[in-house]
């Protein structure tokens, strides 16, 4: 079966990881993967590390906006790309199309058709609310090839909205938990006392950790005011790790750097900026802490269970998917500035607590969020989609298991 992958877009973020982990374990004695994307940035050239073969093409510029000049450019430029994808299309004559995010799916359904291909929608982002994602979610109604695959339980019942009950429709699709490579996370007794020393912080020091992108969504600001709210109750290190992504976010970098200073907290928080050692750092930790306002599902959190280090996390998106609060991890409502310092506060001060939480994580991601169980839920994926054996979702998307 060959399976065409379109990502829109050519920086390597949390969703093309999972794209690129789909790529290096597929069985290649089933299916032929080739990926289409821009050759902007790093997309491309580890799509081709994998040795899978890789078209290049425009990149597709799009953001919610209702603003008439931006909405010509970004029509424009889906215009250009989705021209570009169909002559992809139509030379490498795949039998499945797997697009990895809502654009991408826009884009790759609007430059299929009359080809009666099917498209997988890989949901692993949440539309906002907005006057196009209503549009969004009709043109997948509409449309009899698209297959959703989200991340999560909420992400696909967020995505489905009311619109397929009002019109007595149905969309097709199969809840597939994202999963990780466990080897890259094996515990290292040795990580600890090493990460440790190179920071200068002592053995005995309560350490906190927020590891992920550098933008509003994912909650640092927040963190910070609370953090430095609980400093005189229990002293601790926080650990900012992650780098902005595009070029809006180095703007709220710096106005996290700024809150720092005021705050006076400066000896207490370290940005580490993008590291290699995520996992090394995460096996440092006492605790890790997920603050986003939005999630479909949080890899890192499901990487942070594999380290055994215990999670603090907002209870957004299919987070409780994963966490069952007070027995693999602590749930915490966004914005809610003293959930968060007591959870802080008895997750940092419970060596028990924190033990049981690793126990559990770890058991969790072992069994079910492993990389050989999501390859092997996306490749039967794959199978039924071709097969025409996706079941209709009315109400409740299906977990597949």
């Amino acid at each position: 079966m060959k399976i065409l992958f379109y990502n829109h877009q050519g920086k390597v973020s949390g969703a093309e990881r999972i794209i690129l982990l789909i790529l290096k374990k597929l069985n290649r004695s089933r299916f032929e993967p080739v990926m289409v994307c821009p050759e902007t940035d790093t997309m491309a050239a580890e799509t081709q590390e994998l040795g899978v073969p890789c078209q290049t093409i425009n990149q597709f510029e799009a953001r919610f906006t209702l603003h008439p000049d931006e909405l010509l450019r970004y029509f424009t430029s889906f215009i250009k790309t989705m021209r570009q994808l169909r002559a992809n299309i139509r030379k490498l004559q795949p039998d499945l199309i797997h697009a990895n995010s809502i654009r991408s799916g826009l884009v790759a359904t609007t430059a299929s058709i009359g080809i009666k291909i099917p498209v997988i929608w890989h949901l692993q982002d949440e539309l906002p609310r907005h006057p196009l994602s209503i549009l969004i979610r009709l043109f997948a109604v509409c449309s009899g090839r698209i297959r959703l695959m989200p991340v999560s339980r909420a992400t696909g019942e967020s995505f489905r909205g009311r619109i397929p009950q009002l019109l007595g429709k149905h969309l097709q699709g199969q809840i597939v938990h994202n999963g990780i490579e466990l080897e890259k996370f094996e515990i290292d007794r040795t990580n600890r006392r090493r990460i440790r020393t190179e920071l200068d912080l002592s053995e005995n020091e309560l350490v906190i950790g927020i590891v992920g992108q550098i933008t509003p969504r994912k909650g640092q600001l927040e963190l910070l005011q609370t953090f430095a709210a609980t400093q005189k109750q229990m002293p601790s290190t926080l650990l900012v790790v992650g780098t902005p992504v595009f070029n809006r976010d180095y703007l709220y970098l710096e106005k996290l750097i700024e809150t720092v200073k005021n705050l006076g907290i400066e000896n207490r928080v370290r940005f580490l900026g993008a590291r290699r050692d995520v996992a090394a750092i995460m096996q440092s930790l006492d605790a890790l802490v997920i603050n986003s306002k939005s999630e479909a599902l949080v890899l890192v959190a499901i990487e942070a269970m594999a380290c055994r280090t215990p999670v603090i996390a907002t209870d957004v998106g299919g987070t409780s998917e994963i966490i069952t609060h007070k027995e693999n991890g602590w749930l915490v409502s966004f914005g809610n500035k003293r959930a968060l310092a007591d959870a802080l506060a008895t997750v940092g001060s419970e060596p028990e607590l924190r033990r049981q939480f690793a126990d559990e994580g770890e058991k969790i991601v072992a069994s079910r969020l492993n990389a050989e169980h999501f390859i092997n839920q996306v490749e039967d994926f794959y199978r039924q989609c071709t097969a025409g054996e996706m079941p209709a979702m009315s109400k409740n998307f299906a977990t597949h298991s």
